[in-house]
């Protein structure tokens, strides 16, 4: 059975939605969600775009308020923004928690979700091998 987990942000748009692509698409046996805190509604353009020419985009990749998750078993939760760090909220389930914080590309040019993706590639990704040990 794969193993789940929730990548936590503040609005659900840019970064938190990179790393629940990318997990979904580079590691095997783990399937990921993302969800934020103040969740804005909706996917950044650029970071769309960016998880479209990577060819990992999916349909149902959106942005997700914390109710519509919060009751999932989960076996880690990881943040990538400080902000979620700081009101990380407390699940029904004791849960695993990480941060590995990305700065945030919104606003910025496209360069700058390359760069996040590269980022979260290299940093994140091992780093959730290694906590849940596949």
């Amino acid at each position: 059975m794969n193993k789940k987990v929730l990548i936590l942000c503040t609005g659900n748009s840019c970064r938190s939605i990179i790393a629940e692509a990318l997990i979904n698409a580079k590691l095997e046996g783990i399937d990921a969600d993302s969800s934020g805190v103040k969740a804005s509604r909706k996917v950044n353009a650029n970071a769309k775009k960016l998880l479209e020419s990577k060819g990992i985009w999916r349909s149902s990749y959106h942005s997700k308020t914390l109710d519509s998750v919060i009751k999932n078993n989960y076996d880690l939760v990881v943040t990538v923004c400080d902000h979620a760090n700081e009101t990380c909220p407390m699940f029904p389930k004791p849960i695993k928690k990480i941060h590995v914080g990305f700065e945030d590309p919104d606003g910025k040019g496209y360069e700058a979700f390359e760069k996040t993706y590269d980022e979260i590639e290299k940093k994140l990704l091992p780093k959730i091998k290694e906590v849940l040990n596949v």
